[in-house]
């Protein structure tokens, strides 16, 4: 199969859908892979990195499309990319449809294949190209909250970890998933006091078990979030549906009850947001402000430490892309349960049930 690896062209996103050590497990595979000209530079990788692994470099985006049966991309494809992807496509990339009505219809006129990262899922339930990111957001969400936190950029002036004779800062956590735990644990490291609240009693039994006893459960709910918002100093949305929009758990009201400087990253924003008042930001102008709250929702927070994302994401892809490669998307997911998760929409019809509902349209049997 010829497969094409585009660079990305998202505002500040230097993630590569491939490494070089992933392009040489395909061409030992007899795969034909062409890499467009720096798509690896913000990474770390090379264009002679690529090309010593047998990789063909190509000028632009336009001549990877056009060479490519296969797109392996890191993030969902931007207006630029729109008529670039033809019918012949299959693009196995982080879609997030259901936050997205014209990336949902454009694909859908493409009349593509489009693998979603996001929905591929494992037999018990769990999200495997998925996880990695969500571990690198996790970890992100406090180091970036840590941050802004700061008195300069318009933060409560809190050190999360305190000092002798000063209590640590609070950290609130939304949802007690992947991304949760891995906030919480970081928060937990830096000394803060951390509430990690979900709606699933068995996730936190498990964190109630793992972690330190700074760390401390609470059952999510309106009521509970209204209580803890009000002296907490940094809040992070970690709650996830599968390939559909996150809810909202923090009202635009809900702000006039928090201490001026208070931080919340939404780590959920690719997914619409867990926060009435988010809305995508870029790691070139990352946050604003509403009612003095200092709102973090950058939409691909992973893309600020491109060599460790890369490196992870690839690790948990490329079993599946070699699938693909090998064997042909219809084979490839009719003999994989887990890959099939991932047909979002085929030939120009939506196949995950979802996505229809985030639009109240109708899915299209396969």
């Amino acid at each position: 199969m010829k497969i094409g690896v585009p660079k990305e062209i998202k505002n500040n996103e230097s993630r590569v859908g491939m490494t070089p050590a992933g392009v040489y497990e395909l061409i030992k595979n007899n795969h034909t892979v062409y890499v467009q000209k720096d798509a690896g530079f913000g990474s770390g990788f090379f264009d002679e990195d690529y090309k010593e692994v047998g990789a063909i470099v190509l000028d632009t985006i336009e001549d990877v499309y056009d060479a490519a049966e296969m797109i392996v991309k890191v993030k969902e494809p931007i207006a630029e990319e729109y008529p670039l992807i033809k019918s012949h496509h299959v693009v196995f990339t982080y879609f997030h449809f259901a936050s997205s009505e014209p990336l949902t219809k454009a694909m859908l006129k493409s009349k593509a294949v489009c693998i979603a990262y996001e929905t591929v899922e494992d037999e018990d339930g769990s999200l495997p190209l998925l996880t990695p990111m969500s571990e690198v957001a996790g970890r992100m969400a406090i180091q970036q909250g840590a941050k802004y936190l700061e008195k300069p950029i318009k933060g409560r002036g809190v050190l999360l970890g305190g000092v002798p004779g000063v209590p640590p800062g609070k950290v609130l956590v939304l949802g007690a998933g992947v991304v949760g735990i891995q906030a919480a644990k970081m928060a937990a490291g830096l000394g803060a006091h951390v509430t990690i609240m979900d709606i699933n009693m068995k996730q936190l039994r498990y964190v109630n078990d793992v972690m330190p006893s700074h760390v401390v459960t609470e059952f999510s709910s309106e009521y509970n979030i209204r209580k803890r918002i009000k002296d907490h100093d940094l809040i992070i949305g970690g709650v996830l549906l599968k390939g559909a929009k996150a809810p909202k758990l923090i009202s635009k009201d809900m702000l006039k009850e928090m201490r001026p400087g208070t931080v919340l990253v939404d780590v959920a924003v690719d997914q619409g947001g867990c926060i009435e008042t988010s809305k995508p930001t870029t790691h070139e102008n990352p946050t604003y402000i509403i009612d003095d709250v200092v709102h973090y929702c950058v939409a691909n927070m992973p893309g600020a430490v491109p060599y460790t994302s890369t490196l992870a994401l690839t690790n948990v892809t490329l079993p599946y892309v070699l699938r693909l490669a090998n064997q042909g998307w219809e084979v490839a997911c009719a003999k994989d349960a887990s890959l099939r998760k991932g047909l979002n929409i085929v030939k120009g019809k939506i196949v995950y049930e979802e996505i229809a509902e985030a639009f109240n349209w109708t899915v299209d049997a396969m």
